[in-house]
């Protein structure tokens, strides 16, 4: 703890960089993965292929991923878009095979009941599907956040930067302290990010916190 304190500036900056090498990959990977996974989710050998593909590239160490993409995109093996290719590579092929699942997760008689009204499947599929499909979808959404943000440690051992670098620099230095302090940090952030997409799950499901609430009060009377 006391290392925490007296190198509070510099861990501060090693956050900033691990928050932004950690959340930008998984905004690309939201971006690409949800309508992506929507469109396939209705064709089935096409999901199925997605799904391989996908599982396939999530099985590749990251370590290959940072000597493979340098090359392919032109970039240095020291520069940060290494890593953040490397994470959106990793955050899409998690997510796009969760988002139809997500949404396979949505009752049948509901979408029956938007098709008997005439939604459109574009429609149906955004202001039914998706929120329904939201509780589900937050799950996984949770640890593709927590992974990144452990994975990115990984991206010290070529430079990148971020709280990895109190871990490389510890071991350098035979410094347990500095490694022990970089855990600390990490695993706090991952906490906290954790919680904060938990939280925004709930606040967009607001029916299921009525329906919560319900049971609670009918607990409580019985």
């Amino acid at each position: 703890m006391r290392y925490l304190v007296d190198n509070f500036g510099e861990i501060m900056g090693f956050t900033r960089t691990h928050l932004y090498l950690a959340l930008l990959p998984l905004l690309i990977g939201l971006v690409i993965a949800i309508p992506v996974g929507a469109l396939v989710r209705r064709v089935r050998w096409l999901r199925r292929a997605t799904v391989t593909v996908a599982g396939l590239a999530y099985t590749v160490p990251s370590l290959a991923l940072f000597v493979i993409i340098p090359p392919l995109a032109g970039i240095s093996t020291i520069d940060p878009l290494n890593v953040v290719i490397a994470l959106a590579v990793y955050s899409t092929a998690l997510l796009v095979i969760a988002v139809p699942a997500a949404l396979d997760s949505v009752p049948a008689h509901i979408v029956d009941a938007a098709e008997a009204v005439g939604f459109s499947p574009l429609r149906r599929t955004l202001t039914v599907e998706m929120p329904l499909a939201v509780p589900v979808f937050v799950s996984s959404l949770r640890v593709v956040v927590v992974t990144n943000i452990a994975m990115v440690s990984v991206g010290a051992l070529i430079g990148a930067g971020g709280l990895g670098k109190l871990f490389t620099q510890g071991y350098q230095r035979d410094y347990p302290d500095e490694i022990v302090a970089g855990i600390i940090v990490t695993l706090v952030l991952a906490l906290i990010f954790d919680r904060l997409v938990y939280a925004l799950g709930r606040w967009a499901t607001p029916w299921l916190r009525a329906d919560s609430r319900r049971a609670h009060r009918k607990g409580a009377a019985a």
